[in-house]
């Protein structure tokens, strides 16, 4: 079962609105698994760029807030950092490669710039990221977001989470212009799914 999750938009709706209301509809998610013909002990996020922000936002704020319990997250070129110099990838990749303007995205966001720097809005700034569930982690050579996609994996590694990090060499954000890829990053996807939810 798939639950694609309507949350409020920026600029009309600025950090945290998206983060609540994503917060908001795993814990209902998780309270009304049985009447939708779901499993509560068998829950996962998946998110895409801003998306995959607010997957692993809500991933922390589980582990951080009494659940519910994840048994896996997937972050599809995610965007984890909001805060501070930009990654070696989003000066090199940030005009041209298929995903422009992220200082622009950032303002609209998080137009207060003391609360850029929140794990909230920066999930890659959080200070530990002990306890997480597993996750699959997809990158693209040429996104502008690469750098703090494969920084996050790495922290979790280093934070005893188990990781598997892929980067899709020749891709651009999003894997657009490549349906090879894209269709080896769902299948990679559905595969880690199913055996974290022992299907």
């Amino acid at each position: 079962m798939v639950v694609s999750v309507g949350y409020r938009l920026a600029p009309e709706h600025p950090f945290p609105a998206a983060v609540n209301d994503s917060f908001a509809a795993l814990r209902w998610i998780a309270a009304h698994a049985n009447e939708l013909r779901g499993d509560p002990a068998r829950i996962a996020v998946y998110g895409g760029s801003a998306g995959a922000n607010l997957a692993a936002v809500v991933a922390q704020r589980a582990r951080d807030e009494g659940g519910p319990a994840l048994v896996y997250q997937v972050l599809f070129v995610p965007a984890l950092y909001a805060s501070g110099e930009p990654t070696q990838s989003r000066r090199d990749f940030g005009s041209g490669y298929g995903l422009d303007g992220i200082p622009q995205m950032i303002a609209n966001y998080v137009p207060d710039e003391s609360q850029r720097a929140n794990p909230w809005a920066s999930p890659l700034l959080a200070p530990s990221l002990a306890g997480l569930p597993p996750a699959l982690i997809l990158t693209a050579e040429f996104d502008p977001l690469r750098d703090e996609g494969e920084a996050y994996a790495a922290k979790l590694r280093e934070a005893g989470v188990a990781v598997t990090q892929v980067r899709y060499d020749g891709a651009i954000h999003g894997l657009l212009g490549s349906s090879d890829d894209f269709a080896a990053s769902h299948a990679l996807s559905v595969e880690k799914l199913r055996e974290a939810f022992g299907l």
